[in-house]
């Protein structure tokens, strides 16, 4: 598997991306996610998350019916519930980043984003801290210790 890319997070939107396309990527090929990802950033008005978590009933339903994006209803549904919950945590810690250094270590992160945020299961939660440049242990330590088989993306 090719390493991640690491970002910088700018803006809320950047981790709301990054959290999104680990929504995504569960149970699905990442080369099907990847090559939907431009087309969905734009359908997601860049995971602006004031514009996300302001979506409508009627405009998922339209993008249920949208081929630039992947339509599994459940997770679009996913998207829109962690933008809302994402501006939630911002406004309590007073940024994301430190919404995310406010437990004491990885293992506390992940569990609290296992809680907050719909879709974030073992592997995504490691990929999303990964990405977004929090630290994380050395991958095949943290999936060994979990008995976890690699994630390798799907052809």
């Amino acid at each position: 598997m090719a390493e991640p890319h690491k970002i910088n997070p700018q803006s809320l939107s950047d981790y709301l991306d990054v959290m999104s396309k680990t929504t995504f990527q569960s149970g699905i090929s990442w080369k099907v996610v990847d090559a939907k990802w431009p087309s969905t950033q734009e359908a997601f008005h860049g995971f602006d998350p004031e514009i996300v978590a302001g979506f409508a009933e009627s405009e998922l339903d339209q993008l249920t019916n949208d081929t630039r994006v992947i339509r599994n209803r459940r997770k679009l549904e996913a998207v829109v519930a962690n933008a809302r919950r994402m501006l939630e945590l911002e406004r309590e810690h007073g940024s994301f980043r430190n919404y995310l250094r406010s437990h004491g270590g990885f293992d506390q992160t992940a569990a609290d984003l296992k809680k907050q945020f719909k879709f974030m299961g073992e592997h995504g939660t490691y990929y999303f801290m990964y990405v977004v440049g929090e630290e994380v242990p050395e991958y095949e330590e943290w999936s060994a210790a979990r008995r976890l088989t690699p994630q390798v993306p799907k052809s």
